[in-house]
């Protein structure tokens, strides 16, 4: 592996706060979900979600196919890895966009954000930690409750969309360490494709008949897949996974900026305490990884 020059501009680049590619990668990937909202009025969302996986695989494998080449055979444990994580990622995005098409965009991150936050407390038990998911629980509540009567559907596939994004979280951070690149992303979203394609191939027609349909659903891939998990993915490898899941609350205040300002998508009051309680207790969580551990949980 090639190392980086102290002060080269890859080096500086590197050393910044893991906060601001978080930044970077959030909005890459809120700008691939505007995009697909706004094409769920000519293609299924279970479509643009699986053409989406697709893109985003060819992306990826185009541009590490010479490191492809050069890194020989996979394990059986790497290829393992590589899938789960492609087939929790495509179903993550399946049941995240038939979830949006009947829930805001902020308000349904947020509710969300429970997988991680679940993630992030499992890895540190302590009293904090428990007072973090409960405020989160209680966010979560609120804003799901008041969906209950109006979208159960919509919150079933936010829930599915949360436990995949738990798995993702995990399962990624193995992926991450296997030191192959964006090549392991492209190779497990290929296998994700292929897993999700029963739901989004039978309703696809509008795409293939529409250079433009394909184009956007193109764009989705690269800002949403290609993009924000490629950045993800760098992250993953440089810090511990209680701490990836805490700055992922950078997501759910993103989600709420782009749906208030491309979606007209304006939260409650009630939402608003609701997004509020969740990410208080992701500022717990955040204060808990920060704080140097000097004695046993």
């Amino acid at each position: 592996m090639n190392k980086q020059k102290p002060g080269s501009a890859a080096a500086r680049i590197g050393a910044l706060p893991p906060e601001i590619f978080f930044i970077c990668s959030a909005s890459a990937q809120y700008v691939g979900a505007v995009i697909a909202f706004n094409l769920f009025d000519q293609l299924a969302p279970a479509s643009v979600a699986w053409l989406r996986v697709i893109s985003a695989a060819l992306i990826l494998l185009i541009f590490s196919a010479r490191r492809l080449r050069a890194q020989g055979a996979w394990t059986k444990d790497e290829f393992v890895s590589a899938a789960s994580f492609g087939i929790a990622v495509a179903f993550m995005n399946l049941t995240f966009y038939l979830a949006i098409d009947r829930l805001d965009l902020g308000k349904g991150v947020a509710i969300e954000f429970i997988g991680p936050i679940c993630v992030a407390a499992l890895q540190t038990k302590s009293r904090r930690n428990a007072g973090a998911l409960g405020l989160a629980t209680l966010g979560v509540i609120i804003l799901s409750g008041f969906e209950l009567g109006n979208e159960p559907l919509g919150l079933l596939f936010i829930f599915l969309a949360s436990a995949c994004w738990a798995a993702y979280i995990v399962v990624g951070s193995r992926v991450a360490q296997l030191n192959r690149g964006v090549s392991g992303l492209g190779v497990g979203l290929a296998i994700g494709a292929i897993a999700i394609a029963p739901f989004g191939a039978p309703q696809s027609d509008p795409a293939w008949t529409s250079p433009t349909i394909l184009g956007l659903c193109l764009l989705v891939g690269l800002f949403s897949n290609a993009l924000g998990y490629g950045i993800e993915q760098s992250i993953m490898r440089k810090i511990p996974v209680r701490r990836f899941s805490v700055l992922l609350a950078l997501l759910p205040v993103t989600a709420v900026v782009f749906g208030l300002v491309f979606l007209d998508q304006t939260p409650t009051f009630i939402d608003a305490i609701g997004i509020a309680l969740v990410l208080t207790g992701v500022v717990v969580q955040q204060r808990e990884t920060l704080t140097p551990v000097s004695e046993s949980s």
